[in-house]
């Protein structure tokens, strides 16, 4: 039965908008399909149905319940289906509204590669995907700003049509830096214009080649030839033995074509007479060349070699988290650890040792065996503090925190007393080492202005010192508190008591090894 050859009348069957221009249908309570207008033709094909047909299964329950509506794809278009339950009439009525126009808005494609917006019909942006950014740097303006004046008043006759058939209108905007050609496409459906960017920088120097530009400039083919050099671009291009007419070197071809194959901005580094450029390669393929853009960057290079080599002497005498906080700004470091381990390691009868040697062995054997202790401080993650003659000591647990610190401590000592046994200029000369460990609290700070100096201060830096100065040689001394911490990893074995210079006698323990 269609709309036009319906069944006995009644009140609302009489006035149903049969000439309604939005599809309309009708579902009795058995899920059947009693009736249709015209402009439902599309949707019942679609459907499978017809009137009279039972709706297929997974239809009837959405149709026949009232609620939210639900969509419908017929071909390129999308419709929303709406049920409204007539309980007195004991039937349900779907009406239907194409939203192909709403739902092309919110599938906008966001993933353009190219500026796109939309503006509504007072010129106030509504949306700009990813691409725009730079467009709207160069109009100053964001989602939800009016457009500039200036520019809206240029975009305004596509709204009226004024300029009926002829060619796209096309409004330059440009910040003296970057220039961009936009092209406004009303959409009169929803009331409002798309605005399609297009950067033409590259175009607009083309015309205006800087000549004068203090810059290297130099042009090439995708062949690799070089068409055209400014006079900034001559002495990079001598340094590299090119110039108009000749073919650039192989690597910096490809590292200039892979970027601009990829569509990338990278720079490619290049030394060239003795200077240091950066090469921006540009597509210009209106012209079917590359320009490429240059540089100087030897003073910059200079400036940072010449930071990073400050930094490494910073690090020389500074734990890198002291260092970063002097870098910052911080004029007083001054902190307290409740909780750290201190190691002090010094060669026994080194006076009498330094008699007998001369000035460049006496610190050439320093040097060998400090270095090597201060690979194995490196690798335990601990911090050597400062080397006083033949002393040499090291601090856990701070400036940066470790739950392990006197453990790591531990093993470091017997680490250390290892090394030094094995070192065959240690064991030419009797080289041995007295090593003291002690923990607790102390103070810590930066002290000097011209030459800086990390310390730590307090009570337990001086038990930690005579530790090592009462321990006997080859032997690592730690006290009592430092024993009671490590008896359940490490072995140790008590030595007894020791005078302690300002402290009495102390209770004190030999470190052994690590139990098994």
């Amino acid at each position: 039965m269609t709309s036009t050859e319906r069944g006995p009348a009644d009140p609302a069957t009489e006035y149903f908008p049969g000439a309604n221009p939005h599809p309309v249908m009708r579902i009795d309570d058995e899920g059947r399909l009693i009736y249709a207008n015209d402009a439902s033709a599309d949707l019942l094909e679609t459907l499978g149905v017809a009137v009279g047909d039972p709706l297929p299964e997974p239809w009837k329950a959405r149709l026949r319940a009232t609620g939210d509506p639900v969509e419908l794809k017929v071909g390129a278009r999308t419709f929303e289906l709406l049920p409204v339950w007539l309980e007195r009439l004991g039937f349900t009525n779907v009406y239907g509204t194409d939203v192909s126009a709403a739902r092309l808005v919110d599938k906008f494609p966001d993933l353009n590669p190219n500026p796109v917006m939309r503006v509504d019909t007072s010129g106030v942006i509504r949306y700009a995907n990813q691409a725009s950014a730079r467009l709207r740097a160069v109009m100053r303006c964001e989602v939800g700003d009016a457009l500039p004046p200036g520019i809206w008043s240029q975009l305004v006759p596509c709204l009226a049509d004024e300029r009926g058939a002829r060619e796209p209108l096309v409004v330059e905007v440009s910040d003296g830096r970057s220039t961009f050609a936009v092209t406004p496409v009303p959409l009169p459906e929803i009331d409002l214009i798309n605005l399609y960017g297009r950067d033409i920088t590259a175009e607009k120097a083309i015309v205006k080649f800087p000549d004068q530009n203090p810059n290297p400039v130099f042009r090439i083919t995708w062949e690799g030839d070089v068409v055209y050099i400014n006079p900034a671009a001559e002495a990079l291009m001598d340094g590299i033995g090119a110039g108009v007419g000749r073919h650039l070197p192989h690597a910096l071809l490809e590292g200039l074509m892979q970027a601009v194959r990829e569509g990338r901005r990278d720079r490619v580094n290049l030394m060239s007479a003795g200077r240091a450029y950066e090469l921006l390669a540009v597509d210009v393929p209106e012209f079917g060349f590359i320009n490429v853009y240059g540089t100087d960057v030897t003073a910059v290079r200079e400036l940072e070699l010449a930071h990073r080599e400050n930094t490494r002497l910073l690090l020389n005498i500074l734990p890198e988290p002291i260092a970063d906080r002097l870098r910052h700004g911080e004029a007083l470091i001054a902190d307290r650890h409740d909780d750290v381990s201190l190691l002090f390691a010094d060669i026994v009868g080194f006076t009498g040792l330094s008699s007998r040697m001369d000035a460049a062995e006496l610190v050439t054997t320093l040097n060998e065996v400090f270095s090597v202790f201060d690979g194995l401080v490196d690798a335990s993650g601990l911090e050597k503090v400062k080397t006083i003659g033949d002393a040499y000591m090291i601090v856990g647990g701070m400036p940066t925190w470790q739950a392990d610190h006197l453990e790591r401590m531990a093993s470091l000592a017997l680490r250390l007393a290892a090394e030094v046994d094995r070192r065959t200029d240690a064991q030419r000369l009797g080289v041995q080492f007295r090593i003291g460990i002690h923990t607790g609290p102390v103070v810590a700070g930066v002290i000097g202005t011209k030459k800086f100096i990390y310390d730590v201060w307090g009570d337990t830096v001086n038990v930690a010192s005579r530790m090592e100065s009462t321990g006997e040689p080859g032997r690592i001394q730690v006290t009592a508190a430092v024993e009671s911490r490590l008896r359940d990893r490490f072995t140790l074995e008590p030595r007894g008591v020791v005078e302690i210079k300002g402290k009495g006698p102390m209770p004190t323990f030999f470190l052994v090894g690590e139990s098994s």
